[in-house]
């Protein structure tokens, strides 16, 4: 059977978003990219990635060796050249649904899903730490297009009702996200994997990723790596896998990597609440990718 490859349909332009810079990006044949929401292990898997790649280096700066491809700031005429100037095998990150991106056969994919509830805890911690740097960059750079992006309320409950009421406010929708990657999910250079899997077998999952990216593992350095991949590591190395150095959060690089967990919101929410996003979810996605959003763990590749 022919493979049907996605094609753009449109932009996607916001306080974070330039999605016209994969119009003028130059694939390679090994380009590795990396797409989530958001809050869902990018960073983790940016990491493991990194670490594969390079058998086990724990002075990576992999922050900037896999740049946020389409935030819109540094602009794209800044941005594009640097990226091309990279002579290593490039990893790059995404957060735009699949019809805002230019999809490549050359390239390979990894989609990290996590339970919303999840994500929406975690971009609290994210949104709620933001200083006045980040504000600027977001807000008072040339080129945004939209509405500012505001601080968030001071009850976690109101950000949640404003999140999913307003399918993903202040920042772009979860779920045509979660859906356009659920619906390639058989193309041969699209690999899904799950924040809860990673948690629950984080070897186990290393070692599908390097065997998808045709990474082969030098287990003399196997120990070193997983090392190096662990929350705790990242978390005492913050600096070098968070943006900037995490210079535009209150508590800087380790603030970005908070705690690594799940069911925080189950503190929060009531019954009702939880059940009415569960209801969303399947109402949204249907039921199998519902279910994967929530547990993980689907057949899949390698």
């Amino acid at each position: 059977m022919t493979t049907v490859w996605p094609i753009k349909s449109r932009e996607l332009h916001s306080h974070h978003f330039d999605s016209t810079i994969w119009n003028d990006f130059q694939f390679r044949g090994n380009d590795i990219i990396i797409a989530t929401y958001a809050k869902s292990g990018t960073t983790w898997v940016q990491q493991i990635v990194a670490q594969l790649l390079f058998n086990g280096d724990p002075e990576l700066e992999v922050a900037e060796m896999s740049p946020w491809l389409d935030l819109r700031v540094p602009p794209k005429a800044i941005k594009l050249p640097q990226v091309e100037e990279q002579t290593h095998r490039r990893i790059l990150k995404t957060h735009l649904p699949v019809d805002t991106l230019v999809y490549s056969p050359k390239a390979k994919y990894i989609y990290i899903g996590r339970d919303g509830r999840d994500v929406l805890w975690s971009m609290y911690n994210h949104h709620v730490n933001g200083n006045a740097a980040f504000y600027a960059a977001l807000n008072d750079t040339p080129g945004r297009i939209g509405p500012p992006l505001l601080p968030p309320p001071a009850d976690i409950r109101d950000y949640w009702h404003d999140w999913i009421d307003k399918d993903g406010y202040p920042f772009w929708s979860f779920w045509e996200n979660i859906r356009s990657w659920w619906q390639i999910r058989s193309l041969p250079n699209l690999l899904l994997i799950h924040f809860n899997d990673l948690k629950r077998d984080m070897p186990g999952e290393m070692r599908r990723i390097a065997n998808f990216l045709e990474i082969p593992i030098d287990e003399t350095r196997w120990l070193h790596i997983l090392e190096y991949c662990s929350f705790d590591w990242m978390k005492q190395h913050a600096s070098k896998s968070v943006p900037l150095g995490g210079a535009f959060w209150d508590g800087g690089a380790q603030t970005f990597i908070n705690k690594g967990t799940n069911g925080r919101w189950k503190e929060t929410l009531t019954a009702a609440e939880a059940a009415e996003y569960e209801a969303r979810a399947i109402h949204e996605l249907g039921p199998e990718c519902a279910h994967w959003l929530a547990n993980g763990q689907i057949a899949s590749k390698c």
